[in-house]
């Protein structure tokens, strides 16, 4: 009994948090460690203890945290009522999955202000860990800055965890309420810029013309509390969010949760404070050198301190260095400011798509009351050079470019980029401006290896155009970023331009594919192009007879989908395509050339027609326009810009009028009219229609620019906040697989999956307007949490995604003109048919037949003489479908376990067949006789409750 009572008294823990690291990429074990803070005043209890548990998320047996002895942390409050204690266990985990570790432990420390109850609060942490091969390795973030800080009423107080990725996976921030048990928040808790802790709320800011606020930057992850109300300890919670690019979709990797305690004492000291560097990139491989001023307003004695992973790399990878570094009583004087000198010789291995934070922290020392500190964090970003250009050489007579650059001076990244684009552009990149920018027009034509597999370094491309050689007329200019290998990614500066050409113009040049009119069933489309003005005349002597071509589409085409339009007056170079349906189609054309003597000159490339697209939005409408042409629609020349045309509903082509222009340059093709122009502002009940007229150039100087050419006429309605319709009736699968009988020949050792979803589009007119697109949502598991999937404007789906089973569910949701989400349909799920099955007997004699104790399965089918392998119904039947992981033991018939198997551990990882040779554990050959298993199997299933199935049985063993 008194054991009890001094435990619900037991007013020790403050802080803490759980991190996980990941022994090796080819193991599923854990190293799990629990970082707390405790109060060491008027208690001795010790962390850990007979009713203090670690679970780790699998179902496994959770285990008891030994009581562990405190360290004294007098750099977090010098009379010695702080100190830490960690626990520190490995796990191994059976298979994939996402899993919730946790510990409880009671309790908190007694009169933690923004609860009820502390003192008989237990004190709960949890940490959320991903294990996803499509991923790849993965570990928790790391903190380095405590969870202990101490404030003064009226001052504004800030903290930063100091949180960084060893992945290199990029990290957000979220505030939390603290938690006693799994999902259960504790009693009755408060923000602690709630109004009861304040006299003055109104004004309780630390300028005194506000009320305070409470709030986490969701990037940096700095907490700053504006400012303290009473005195007293406040606990608070939040998640360090780990997330991982994968292509060009973020995946959530998992999450810390740290609980921390802010300790508000009843003082007049002036926080102190920092002077940083602005955030900045650096070049890999060069020296970054900077200078951290601290100071204080009531000149008391600072220290200054630094928090980042790059100054815990080990040697070899260059760390960051801090001098001085001070230890827990090395303060020095403000005035003049105390100086931190910061150094860094960067490497190619720190470059990374995300910065690093680096966090400082000025501490002050006061002649009596509290230190206070202020923090703030400075971003530096590592980033590839530029590659460098050696040649390029243009080569007539197929129209193909070969380019050479210099071995990339960074030899860790993965892949080298080749952009391309007509007429070129002198961009210079600002200091943290890597990779090609969007805007500028230039077109991915390659990635490539940045070695080959002897190491070598690979500094040569052809580029060919896809084997049609490069556009007659047109100047080529190219440029390069090197790409670097995720998860930490990132990507060079790009180089500059090298270009070639322009190529000589011996065939048509095609210079306008302009719409003269919109219309469905008359539109008119004018196309032009220039003479073949540089080929050989006494080879191919004027007049020039031409033939032009049309295709639906962006992409050029001479197939049975393409069109002769004829005919061609001799000498002409323009033509009026009518009627077609301009307002719903997009064309493209080329023109063939044949000489007064009857030889074929050659055709030009294709070029379409300018595609217009409206999007609406609330009190708004966002154009977008693209076109397939040989020449670039974003010149240097001037004018350069793009021209905006509007007009009311029905408007015709002479109708619309000129209401803004677009710089393409900076901007892209995209503009957002908002009424802007009269300032008069968009109707929402009105209809506008819209015409954009292109501006472009093949860089040629004997080809006149700027090549105009006019969009199709669109129209569009300022878009509501309105949702959609919810999706009626429920969405279904073409297939589902419940009845294996009827389908277990499609599932012997298959390993791609796809679900095909359908569904019905809203049978109300009103509704059915409304919808423009439907979001698709998934989980894994039957009332899982739902990610989104897709996006699509069709009413079916087939969904091939990391799909290892047919094990998923899906919602969907109806999406408006406006962007605005429907209601979620209701859950569909897929199943699959699992099965398993043991046999009852083997032979593991020699004879290389039925040697060894395993599931049934299609594997190793003998072949006949005929060939074919032909797979036996019954195999077909009862072979082993959908199993994640299998733990199998034997025992003889006194019951003493003579062999055991986990398919998730060591070599046999991944193999869900056992294949027992009849060997005990030591290796030795068992007797011939009747032996008992017992095996516990995990399926994939979308149910959790019927994850799980054990068997038990009886084999004969013959030798």
């Amino acid at each position: 009994m008194m054991a009890i009572v001094f435990r619900s008294q037991a007013t020790h823990l403050r802080a803490g948090e759980i991190t996980a690291t990941r022994v090796n990429c080819n193991s599923l074990t854990f190293i799990i460690t629990i970082t707390v803070y405790t109060n060491t005043k008027n208690t001795t209890v010790l962390f850990g203890g007979d009713q203090d548990v670690l679970n780790f998320g699998d179902g496994s047996k959770s285990v008891f945290v030994p009581e562990t002895p405190n360290t004294l942390r007098p750099d977090l409050d010098p009379d010695g009522s702080v100190a830490t204690a960690s626990f520190t266990i490995s796990h191994t985990y059976s298979g994939f999955g996402t899993y919730v570790i946790s510990y409880r432990e009671p309790n908190r420390n007694e009169g933690v202000l923004n609860m009820d109850a502390s003192v008989n609060t237990t004190f709960y942490l949890e940490t959320v860990v991903t294990v996803d091969p499509f991923l790849g390795c993965n570990n928790t973030p790391k903190l380095l800055v405590p969870p202990i800080d101490h404030a003064c009423p009226g001052v504004a107080w800030t903290h930063n965890p100091g949180a960084f990725d060893p992945d290199g996976d990029s990290l957000s921030y979220s505030m939390e309420v603290p938690f006693s048990d799994r999902k259960t928040q504790v009693i009755n808790y408060k923000n602690p810029n709630d109004p009861k802790f304040y006299n003055n709320f109104g004004n309780a800011n630390e300028n005194g013309n506000g009320p305070p606020t409470f709030s986490i930057n969701p990037i940096s992850g700095t907490i700053t509390w504006d400012s303290p109300g009473a005195v007293g300890e406040y606990n608070i919670a939040f998640h360090i969010i780990e997330w991982r690019k994968k292509g060009t979709e973020w995946f959530p990797m998992g999450y810390v949760r740290r609980d921390m305690q802010i300790l508000v004492d009843d003082c007049k000291n002036q926080r102190p404070d920092l002077i940083v560097p602005k955030d900045t990139c650096v070049v890999a491989g060069t020296v970054l050198k900077a200078t951290i001023y601290g100071t204080d307003p009531d000149k008391d004695p600072v220290k200054i301190e630094a928090f980042s992973e790059i100054f815990n790399f080990p040697p070899a990878l260059s760390p960051a260095k801090y001098t001085p570094v001070p230890g827990v009583n090395d303060f020095v004087p403000s005035v003049p400011p105390a100086e931190t000198k910061f150094e860094w010789q960067t490497e190619c291995i720190h470059v990374k798509d995300q910065p690093y934070q680096v966090v400082f922290k000025v501490t002050d020392k006061p002649k009596e009351g509290p230190r206070l500190v202020t923090f703030k964090t400075w971003l530096v970003k590592v980033v590839g050079p530029a590659p460098d250009w050696t040649n390029a050489t243009l080569n007539l007579s197929n129209r193909t470019t070969d380019l050479e650059w210099a071995p990339y001076f960074c030899q860790n990244a993965e892949k080298m980029q080749v952009w391309r684009k007509v007429d070129g552009n002198p961009f210079v990149p600002d200091n943290c401006q890597t990779g090609m920018p969007d805007y500028l027009g230039y077109e991915l034509i390659d990635v490539v290896d940045i070695k080959d597999a002897n190491n070598v370094p690979i500094t040569k491309y052809r580029d060919t155009n896809n084997g049609k050689g490069l556009a007659p007329g047109a100047k080529y200019c190219y440029r390069l970023v090197a790409v670097f290998p995720l998860p930490k990614g990132g990507e060079s500066y790009v180089s500059l331009d090298t270009c070639v050409g322009p190529i000589k113009a011996n065939v048509p040049i095609i210079t306008h594919v302009t719409v003269e009119k919109t219309d469905m069933t008359t539109g008119q489309n004018r196309i032009s192009w220039r003479s073949p003005f540089e080929v050989d005349k006494t080879q191919f002597p004027p007049p020039y007879r031409y033939d032009v071509y049309r295709t639906v589409g962006f992409a050029s085409g001479r197939g049975t989908d393409s069109v002769k339009i004829s005919p061609v007056g001799f000498s002409d170079t323009t033509i009026v395509d009518t009627p077609i349906n301009t307002e719903e189609n997009v064309y493209n054309y080329g023109v063939t050339c044949y000489a007064s003597n009857g030889g074929l000159v050659g055709s030009s490339a294709h070029a379409s027609s300018v595609r217009l697209d409206a999007k609406s939005q609330v009190k708004k409408i966002e154009l977008n326009w693209s076109a397939f042409v040989p020449w670039s629609n974003q010149i240097q020349t001037v004018p350069n810009k793009h021209l905006i045309y509007r007009g009311p509903e029905g408007a015709t082509e002479a109708d619309l009028v000129l209401i803004d222009s677009v710089d393409v340059l900076n901007s892209g093709f995209i503009y957002l009219d908002q009424g802007q122009w009269d300032g008069k502002g968009l109707n929402d009940n009105d209809v506008y229609c819209y015409r954009v007229m292109t501006r472009g150039g093949y860089g040629n100087p004997k080809i006149a620019q700027p090549l105009l050419n006019f969009s199709q006429i669109m129209c569009a309605q300022p878009g509501d906040t309105i949702p959609p319709c919810k999706l009626e009736p429920p969405i279904r699968s073409t297939v589902e697989y419940k009845d294996c009988d009827d389908y277990f020949q499609q599932f012997c050792d298959r390993n791609t999956f796809s679900n095909t979803l359908i569904w019905n589009r809203p049978e109300d007119s009103d509704c059915r307007n409304d919808v423009r697109s439907y979001n698709i949502y998934y989980t894994n598991k039957r009332g899982g949490e739902y990610t989104l999937l897709a996006n699509t404007k069709d009413t079916t789906y087939t969904d091939t995604k990391n799909l290892r089973s047919f094990a998923r569910c899906y919602k969907i949701a109806a999406v408006d003109r406006s962007g605005n989400e429907g209601e979620l349909s209701e859950e569909m799920c897929i199943d699959n048919c699992p099965y398993y099955e043991l046999p009852n007997v083997f032979t593991p004699n020699g004879d290389k037949y039925n040697e060894t104790f395993s599931a049934f399965s299609t594997r190793n089918i003998p072949c006949g003489e005929e060939g074919g392998c032909p797979i036996p119904d019954e195999l077909k039947l009862k072979c082993a479908r959908f199993v994640e992981q299998v733990e199998f033991k034997v025992f003889n018939r006194w019951g003493q376990e003579v062999y055991t198997y986990d398919s998730s551990i060591g070599d046999n990882t991944a193999s869900i067949y056992i294949d027992w040779n009849g060997k005990d554990a030591g290796g030795k050959e068992l007797a011939t006789g009747v032996y008992y298993y017992v095996a516990k199997v995990k399926f994939l299933t979308v149910d959790p409750q019927d994850q799980i199935q054990n068997f038990k049985g009886w084999v004969h063993l013959i030798r």
